[in-house]
């Protein structure tokens, strides 16, 4: 221990050459737990000196999304603790004052979760990749050489016959639209030949010398061969996720660039988005501008909830901040709670309600109680009249509805809105009410307070209209309440008694719902069924009801920032055109594919959504709409995380099918293994980043994630500047070999340099720091206070000169950036959120809608039908519309399901010895005891698992590898009967549980990593596009909970 911690002997001198942490750091594969030894002597003056405010620095986590505010505690360069920020309202309630002192605050530790401490293990990771890594082999075949970082840029661009199997491309073929003034041009002409404005043979003649920068000059609206650089991501978070869209779309002029939101819970974002979705008008014209994308209950001063398939005690967003406000409510404010959820979770236990649902009958259970609600007047009629923001204003409301806003009936079918000038009282901007049965014009922002009726069904100059309110008492009437409750597999009592209570509290009640609700093909139409909920209860911006948090000081300078990322601030900027290659965000009928082939498209497009993560893969085998030449894949590992992702090993080990594959990752991964290169990344606790807060704080909070230690990576030079090896400086080192634009000298509008990472994270610091009037500059002491804390950097690190440079030199800037940094972030007082009671501090203050017609005007792209405007109840489907009989009992299947149990993540956490392997070291199946004993099972059985999609239940890792899907089952009362679950965060096939060979050198992988299964191999692909999940057409997200399963006992 002495050797670890002496000065003489510090952290530096482990680093020396090799490729893999673990073999500098004492060989020890079962975790760096550097203070194990001490003394009790040590111990005291550990536990002492970390105390000290020279000793701490606070920063952001990142073991999972929550992204809370951490305080790191460092002991001779060394992170030794992790606990909450106190200044910080996730980590602390109520979190101490902003103004109180530096000192003072060192010795109050905030709260963080044990996954949350444990992340001194994901740093210390002895699997850490510390040099860049390049096959010696196959793909796959876990061979690889270390290899100089400015080698391995100078191959991935300039390419060649990189592994004696023939010539790639390098970046610089695939990167051949460079002007930005002709790609400008270019784009706008495209998108008008896919529009049919324009015909392809004048787009021909115009641009005749740039057809060969096209992917396919019969189809320029596919962009240029520049798309086919695809920048896949995983848990990329705010501030590096502005990096690398600058870097794919602004300067590689590249549309692909991907995060993974549809593997966790997209479709609830896109329910929310087209929900609040807001109705501009500008110059005459009207259209549909976005809206929230996340609301939460104000837990603080709620007094019911509804949990749909989440909790507060399990991997919500976030546990830190939402446990101790639900403890406390339970104990000291009588708080009641629902959890709709087939598994009894930590939740459920204390809930005063638990239904076991039938996976994916979530939207249904949600028209069971609409049905109640309206059958006996339990909603807020006053509010849902409301058919201006004038009559909101009279009422006391902050929000308003489409309830008595006309909807088109064509053919028996709604459409869209009814305009007023279809009927000749108004223009086509203005929607149309009935006041006492009389048409109305409606413009909801006019200052005539207008209320509207709200069951209307009728014709007007033969149009026949219901009001968006008549739509759903309809559908909720569609079927009697038994019948809703039948489809969910729930007594009818169970929804009454639910739907009662949730209209027994006024405003005071709200419903939580994440991806158990939302991770199925019907998942958007479940997420704005449950929405519609929280509408009739008219809760949204009320105190103990929706919240839309408290926000943030905008990083990217879009609110009169500095330095404003949000409008351009990047000199040559070129022009991304084309589609991405998973269609999102793009509508088919607006292609040239369509013009040319009509239905039934060979994949789905997607309009409504993006981030489609398991579509970029498949997409790029089936070459739709174009093959992928060259994958970044960063900090991500799709064949782990997707349902059925095992199923793209095939693809993804073939370099005829991918020619060029590299991965920045802070380990070997499950995919990166495949990679031709891996650049070694920075955890969390070694770089920047800007990540915002979940919506269930109240105040307002912009986190600031800053190195706690130096990198444990290989140092290299760029031109001058020394940085450890990350993404950022891979970023940087090809967009200086290629040429281009907005990184490098002159590569800010002001003439200012992108030549190191602090150069982008300190312009969004400053951001943060000067908005609204922005924090008090840092004294003289503070900015010493700031240099001691990082007295264990490097020069290259804490040079104050470059520092201070990277904000322009100004001095009273840097000295508020330090200000920041000192604190972890930028946070509001705890009394802030609650200043405009009875209302929450921040607010909606928007336009809901019933009938969302942005999506009922869209059509899935296989069958050519519309989409439906309400949030009904939708069996399980494929792509093409075809039901897969999911709902269906046959035989001995069973229904899988999946979880994370809190101290477990997606992959970083199988390394986290304290919390995972400790807590529980083995992944099981949960069995209902029914279906245990009819099939013989027992505790602690051995069990394999198959399905339609794997039928024999093996991982084939292409490398000669076969892994049986298995797993020890646990026989519970907590499961509804015909359901079995499993977590999903075990069962690693690589991240340091294999062997792999490094230099002619194997390295002994560490079996605990890969014990248990992981379930994700076995889930149902969507046998209409063959190579992908089953997926949510609309929201996008990939489909968890709809695979029915065969297990055997071994």
């Amino acid at each position: 221990m002495k050797n670890i911690i002496d000065n003489k002997t510090s952290r530096r001198s482990f680093l020396k050459n090799s490729a893999l942490f673990g073999a500098v750091a004492g060989g020890s594969l079962t975790g760096f737990n550097v203070f194990a030894n001490m003394t009790e002597e040590e111990r005291i003056k550990f536990n002492y000196e970390i105390q000290k405010s020279e000793n701490v620095i606070y920063s952001a986590c990142l073991q999972c999304h929550n992204a809370c505010s951490i305080k790191g505690k460092v002991y001779n360069g060394i992170l030794g603790k992790i606990d909450g920020n106190p200044y910080g309202p996730q980590t602390m309630l109520p979190h101490i004052d902003y103004k109180s002192s530096l000192e003072n605050a060192a010795m109050v530790d905030g709260k963080v979760c044990p996954k949350g401490q444990a992340g001194i293990q994901t740093l210390y990771d002895p699997y850490r990749i510390r040099k860049v890594l390049k096959r010696d082999g196959a793909r796959g075949a876990n061979k690889w050489k270390v290899i100089d970082f400015h080698q391995a840029i100078d191959e991935l661009v300039n390419g060649g016959n990189l592994f004696g199997e023939g010539n790639i491309k390098g970046l610089k073929d695939i990167i051949v639209l460079k002007d930005p003034a002709v790609a400008k041009e270019m784009a706008a002409d495209a998108k008008d030949v896919g529009k049919g404005k324009m015909p392809l043979a004048d787009f021909k003649a115009k641009h005749s010398g740039n057809l060969d920068k096209l992917i396919d000059p019969n189809h320029p609206d596919l962009g240029p061969l520049n798309n086919k650089f695809v920048m896949m991501c995983g848990r990329i978070e705010h501030g590096r996720k502005e990096f690398g869209k600058r870097f794919t779309n602004g300067a590689m002029g590249s549309k692909n660039f991907y995060e993974h939101t549809t593997i966790c819970e997209q479709s609830h974002h896109i329910g929310y988005k087209e929900v609040t979705n807001q109705w501009e008008v500008e110059d005459g014209k009207g259209k549909w501008t976005g809206g929230k994308t996340h609301l939460k209950p104000d837990i603080l001063n709620t007094e019911f909830i509804i949990f749909f398939g989440t909790g507060a005690f399990e991997a919500n967003f976030g546990k830190t901040s939402m446990a101790q406000k639900i403890t406390d409510g339970l104990v000291n404010r009588n708080l009641k709670m629902a959890v709709i959820d087939p598994r009894m979770s930590q939740t459920a236990a204390k809930a005063n309600w638990w239904v076991p649902i039938k996976p994916a009958t979530d939207a249904a259970f949600a028209w069971g109680m609409i049905r109640w609600i309206i059958e006996n007047e339990r909603f807020d009629k006053k509010a849902l009249t409301n058919s201006t923001y004038a009559a909101a204003k009279e009422t006391g409301e902050t929000t308003i509805t489409d309830a008595t806003l006309l909807v088109k009936i064509v053919n028996g079918k709604p459409t869209t809105f009814l305009r007023a000038n279809e009927i000749g009282i108004g223009s086509e901007t203005e929607f149309v009410t009935m006041v006492n049965g009389k048409p109305v014009k409606i413009d909801i922002k006019e200052s005539k307070a207008i209320y509207g009726d709200l069951n209307t069904s009728t014709t007007i100059k033969e149009i026949e209209v219901k009001s968006s309110f008549q739509l759903i008492i309809e559908e909720a009437m569609s079927k009697p309440l038994g019948d809703w409750a039948n489809i969910c597999g729930v007594k009818t009592e169970q929804i009454t008694e639910i739907a009662k209570e949730f209209t027994s509290h006024g405003k005071k009640a709200g419903i939580d719902f994440y991806r158990g609700a939302v991770q199925h093909t019907n998942g958007y139409y479940n997420a704005v069924s449950i929405v519609y909920l929280n509408m009739l209860i008219g809760n949204t911006d009320w105190l103990g009801g929706m919240q839309v948090g408290g926000g943030h000081w905008h990083e990217d300078g879009s609110k009169h920032g500095i330095y404003d990322f949000a409008k351009v601030n990047h000199p040559n900027k070129l022009t991304a055109f084309g589609y991405p290659i998973t269609r999102e965000g793009s509508k088919y009928e607006d292609s040239s594919l369509f013009k040319e082939i009509g239905y039934p498209a060979k994949r789905n497009w997607y309009p409504h959504t993006g981030a489609v993560y398991q579509e970029v893969l498949a997409s790029g085998e089936d070459e739709y709409p174009y093959a992928i030449d060259f994958l970044f894949l960063h900090k991500g590992t799709p064949l782990l995380s997707m349902p059925g992702g095992s199923n793209a090993i095939e693809y993804v080990s073939n370099p005829k099918k991918l020619p060029l594959f590299i991965a920045s990752d802070i380990v070997i991964g499950e995919t990166s293994m495949f990679a031709d290169y891996i650049f070694p990344d920075t955890t969390y606790m070694e770089r920047w980043g800007t990540p915002h807060t979940t919506p269930d704080v109240a105040q307002k909070a912009s986190k600031v994630r800053q190195p706690i230690v130096p990198s444990i990576t290989e140092m290299v030079d760029i031109n001058g500047e020394k940085m450890p090896i990350n993404l950022e400086a891979v970023y940087i080192a090809l967009a200086d070999k290629l040429g281009l634009s907005g990184f490098g000298k002159n590569a800010f509008d002001n003439n200012m340099e992108l030549t190191r990472a602090e150069d982008w994270y300190l312009k969004f610091v400053a951001n943060i720091a000067n908005e609204g009037g922005g924090v008090p500059e840092a004294t003289d002491d503070e900015i010493q206070l700031f240099i001691k804390a990082r007295r264990h950097f490097p020069k290259e690190y804490m040079d104050m000169v470059r520092l201070k440079k990277s904000v322009g030199g100004d001095d009273s800037l840097f000295r508020k950036v330090v200000h920041v940094l000192n604190k972890g972030g930028r946070f509001s007082d705890y009394k802030n959120a609650y200043s405009k009671a009875p209302y929450t501090d921040g607010q909606l203050k928007g336009f809901l809608k019933f009938y969302v017609e942005n999506v009922a005007k869209s059509k899935n792209s296989l069958t050519g039908l519309n989409y439906n405007g309400i949030g009904a109840y939708e069996l399980i489907k494929q792509m093409d519309g075809n039901e897969t009989g999911f709902e269906k009992r046959n035989g001995d299947e069973l229904s899988m399901s999946t979880f994370k149990e809190v101290f477990g993540g997606q992959s970083r956490t199988i390394g986290n010895y304290w919390t995972q392997l400790s807590l529980d070291p083995e992944n099981v199946l949960f069995i209902n005891k029914i279906d245990a004993d009819s099939r013989g099972l027992e505790n602690n059985d051995w069990v394999t698992i198959i399905s339609d999609s794997n039928p024999m239940g093996i991982i084939d890792l292409q490398n000669g590898t076969k892994i049986q899907v298995k797993s020890r089952v646990r026989v519970i009362q907590g499961i509804r009967p015909g359901v079995v679950t499993m977590s999903w965060h075990f069962g690693h096939w690589a991240y340091g549980s294999t062997d792999v060979e490094i230099d002619g050198e194997t390295i002994k992988g560490d079996v605990r990593r890969k014990d248990s299964a992981c379930p994700n191999p076995i889930m149902a692909l969507d046998k209409s596009v063959k190579n992908m999940c089953l997926t949510d057409p609309i929201g996008g997200s990939a489909a968890f909970y709809n695979t029915k399963v065969l297990i055997k006992k071994v």
